[in-house]
């Protein structure tokens, strides 16, 4: 039965009501929709859907789903789709440059949408690294009731009788280019081939299922809705109810900023650090704060890494997949002895108008499944992702720990500019064991665009090498990364940031356990070098790259193209 919609004060009714908007309303009935359509909510069901890649392909099917819950819920659906660069296909040439940039161009689409047709509410739909934090990211901005959901891991893959993600395959491309006889020509293409099965993103706990697990820990998403893998159409049920909740928020007029409080952002935080999810975390976090007026840069992010214990045995460092995470009790099973252990919130809302206490009672323990460990008993104490700073970095950096056998490092310094130098390098094996690759002018703005290194990483993995050098970069790591790797080095080389100044032979000192990455020189010789530095110009004078680093922020506070919350003057919602 239709309910009766008061819609004085929602956007929608810039466009359907009242006796000038009939031109408005003749194309609303140009689409088949009636009178009784329009005078109900009207919901924007966004998605990244395209052909680029597994990752997005099954989010059409999902999209339709969640319209369908709309209904439901007695509003009116109004599907429409945004972009995404898919990290994979992008991995490791110039296609990488367009990846963050992605992120920010995806939370502007979607708001420009929202606000051109003046959508009440809003489910996001989303597949890839940086079509997750974008959305989420414009649901904050715009403050109208926003439900987000996952479409979904991809199913692991089988190469002679083990489980194999994508990850396998970059690191297969490292053994071969080192001449191994088990990744001949023939090998490496029957494992290209059966990699990836279907439809779904990678499926380690790499930065598609790590912020898939941020949108259900911080709230915006129903519990336990990222853990059907892509493929399977049971998920469809999630959109469907992730419809028909919005309209219960539109109801309730339960917004994005009632939820997304900073004890939301600590809790998502946990959750990165208890998983050992991707280091991205660390930029997407502070980017979707960024959103709302939550104060929550690297330092509070690295933080809470620092006190966090890691507790999900999760690829690339663990054993498991996302599908085997999902069967374990997902996100819910996590925050059950997370927040038994008192280490989580559990009066911050989500979605479905519980608190996560609330939601949790109904939780039991599951103490058979091996991916979850208790928090009493974590794989480590503290947790899989750590901030570091020094002379190295004033401004932070980041490294996974997870899955490493030693937390210090210490060498001389093989300097490279851009990716590709330091690619060629590895590929023809002219580096040395104890050395400390250095990648530079890589950042948001130098590369543009903050290129992530899994090309270069894995290749050194595939070598044999991973716990034989280490590197750090001003630009990024995918989420699949592992070795001793440290990324979002600040600031960066294009800003005369310390890595800028470096010279082959230079000894760098890491130490994960105290936090610390440092370079052997004195403040005096670091100052006579940035007399003598000057910037570099990259390629990018013109078009997108050009526009996102002639705005783009500082890594540590997300790498931001906008003032945010900080230069708000209304909030669309209240339009």
């Amino acid at each position: 039965m239709s309910k009766t919609w008061d819609k004085s004060k929602m956007p929608s009714r810039h466009v359907t009501q009242g006796p000038e908007r009939a031109p408005h309303r003749s194309y609303l009935y140009a689409m088949g929709l009636s009178t009784k359509d329009i005078q109900k909510p009207l919901v924007g069901v966004a998605s990244c859907w395209n052909e680029a890649a597994p990752c997005n392909t099954a989010l059409m099917r999902q999209a339709h789903a969640a319209s369908e819950g709309v209904k439901k819920g007695d509003g009116t659906p109004r599907e429409f789709c945004t972009i995404t660069v898919t990290d994979g296909i992008a991995m490791g040439h110039e296609g990488m440059r367009s990846s963050l940039v992605s992120r920010d161009t995806i939370a502007d689409s979607v708001e420009l949408s929202m606000r051109g047709h003046s959508y009440d509410a809003l489910v996001g739909i989303a597949g890839c690294d940086k079509s997750l934090p974008g959305m989420m990211m414009a649901m904050l901005r715009l403050n109208v009731p926003s439900v987000f959901l996952y479409g979904g891991s991809i199913l692991p893959g089988s190469y002679e009788g083990r489980d194999v993600t994508v990850l396998d395959v970059f690191e297969a491309v490292g053994a071969h280019a080192a001449g191994s006889n088990e990744m001949t020509d023939e090998k490496l293409h029957a494992l290209e081939k059966v990699a990836c099965p279907g439809d779904g993103a990678c499926g380690g706990q790499f930065t598609a299922n790590t912020m898939a697990c941020v949108s259900e820990a911080i709230g915006l998403a129903l519990p336990l809705s990222s853990a059907l893998p892509a493929p399977y159409t049971d998920r469809d049920g999630y959109a469907v109810a992730s419809g028909e909740v919005v309209m219960q928020l539109v109801e309730k007029n339960l917004r994005p900023r009632d939820i997304c409080t900073r004890e939301a952002f600590e809790n998502a935080a946990i959750v990165v650090a208890a998983t050992g999810g991707s280091t991205n975390a660390a930029l997407h976090l502070p980017a979707m704060a960024h959103e709302c007026g939550v104060q929550f840069d690297l330092e509070d992010v690295a933080k809470i890494f620092q006190r966090t214990p890691y507790i999900a045995n999760l690829k690339p460092g663990g054993d498991y997949v996302a599908k085997d995470f999902g069967e374990a009790g997902g996100v819910p099973m996590l925050m059950k002895t997370l927040h038994e252990s008192g280490l989580i919130n559990g009066d911050c809302l989500t979605v479905t108008g519980q608190t996560w206490a609330e939601y949790l009672e109904d939780i039991e323990w599951d103490p058979n499944q091996k991916v979850i460990y208790p928090a009493t008993n974590p794989i480590s104490p503290t947790g899989g992702v750590v901030g570091l700073w020094g002379s190295l970095a004033p401004d932070g950096a980041i490294v996974k720990v997870a899955g490493l056998h030693t937390l210090q490092f210490s060498g001389p310094a093989r300097v490279f500019d851009g990716e590709e130098a330091c690619f060629k390098a590895v590929s023809n094996r002219d580096y040395k064991e104890g050395e400390v690759l250095v990648i530079r002018y890589e950042g948001p703005k130098g590369g543009p665009g903050m290129r992530e290194m899994l090309s270069t990483t894995a290749a050194i993995y595939g070598q044999g090498m991973g716990d034989k050098v280490a590197l750090i970069t001003d630009g990024r790591f995918s989420g699949a990364t592992r070795g001793f790797c440290i990324g979002h080095v600040g600031p960066e080389a294009q800003e005369g940031g310390p890595i800028g100044l470096l010279k082959d032979g230079d000894i760098i000192t890491i130490d994960a356990e105290k936090g610390t990455i440092d370079v052997r020189l004195t403040p005096a010789e670091l100052e006579d070098r940035k007399r003598q530095w000057k910037p570099r110009i990259t390629a990018y004078g013109s078009g997108a790259l050009q526009k996102f680093a002639a705005l783009v922020g500082p890594a540590h506070k997300g790498a931001t193209t906008h003032p945010g919350f900080a230069g708000e003057r209304h909030v669309y919602a209240d339009i």
